[in-house]
């Protein structure tokens, strides 16, 4: 049944998504507003926060199980459905990529620049100084950005459950959405730490399902490598399975330069549909786990 909830839920919220509904990032931040006076001095420590999510995580674990308990396992799916549809979710991709493309392909750099300065991470804003850097930090974040959005999430949900989905997401909302700037890198290294199998699991997803010789000779070893930020690792996987140079743009220029108004567009339709390919694997996964009555 949780095999059901999940793709509900999943097709659901991709539906919102292209509708730009269901904006969760406004919801994180107004459920941290009160935690913005703080003592001098402690604007780094993490207590609060992680007291604000361990609590809702403790009731979310507790009533799954209470529920199960007494027999009434059917009211855990509804629950799920709803939380899972809240948690995921990345809305305004679709419009802000196509503004981007669409400037990309005029040769309008500055306006496709302005169009996505504010999806980047705010420490490489400043480093697009050229259209490939620009696109490259602005692929990274996409792959990043949806990873965290469903494929943490689902894996989560089915390792730890109803309670798993949420600290999993609530830890990259604090990361996101803390109000002291100080606190954020230290629970974006415990998103870092809890999401490190997931990421090497997609990586190594992005070999099945794009070109999976040429991620046997590249993509395997950004898996192997403990140290390397998750989403480094993602995207040098993901550019190894992709076998016409789509997260390339250096190389893309020279082999395709007639086809290089079009770069940013075919790039992030391959970006997407590889996204996409991946969680239908990881879906398939999923099915065979329930059918082998391990879930």
């Amino acid at each position: 049944m949780e095999f059901l909830v999940f793709l509900a839920a999943y097709i659901l919220r991709r539906k919102c998504d292209q509708a730009g509904l269901l904006q969760g990032d406004a919801l994180w931040r107004s459920s941290f507003a009160n935690a913005h006076t703080v003592q001098p001095g402690k604007e780094s420590h993490l207590l609060r926060g992680l007291l604000t999510i361990a609590i809702p995580a403790v009731l979310l674990a507790a009533g799954e199980y209470l529920l199960r308990e007494a027999g009434w396992s059917l009211l855990v799916h509804p629950l799920g459905f709803v939380l899972l549809l809240v948690l995921m979710g990345a809305p305004g991709l679709t419009p802000m990529l196509e503004s981007y493309t669409e400037a990309w392909r005029r040769g309008d750099m500055q306006a496709a620049w302005i169009r996505v300065r504010d999806f980047l991470p705010v420490d490489e804003r400043g480093a697009a100084s050229s259209p490939e850097q620009m696109h490259r930090s602005l692929s990274k974040r996409l792959i990043a950005q949806i990873f965290e959005r469903y494929f943490v999430i689902a894996f989560w949900y089915v390792i730890g459950g109803l309670a798993g989905a949420f600290v999993s997401r609530a830890l990259i909302a604090l990361r996101d959405h803390w109000p002291h700037a100080a606190a954020r890198p230290g629970f974006g290294r415990l998103a870092n730490a809890l999401n490190f199998l997931p990421a090497r699991l997609l990586g190594l997803t992005f070999g099945i399902a794009g070109d999976l010789s040429g991620w046997l000779k590249q993509g395997q070893s950004s898996l192997l490598n403990a140290s390397r930020p998750n989403s480094d690792a993602l995207l040098a996987s993901a550019s190894s399975a992709l076998s016409g140079y789509e997260l390339e743009p250096e190389r893309f220029s020279q082999l395709h330069p007639d086809n290089w108004p079009d770069f940013a567009h075919s790039s992030v339709a391959a970006i997407r549909g590889l996204l996409n390919r991946s969680m239908l694997v990881w879906i398939c996964l999923l099915a065979l786990l329930v059918i082998a009555g391990v879930i």
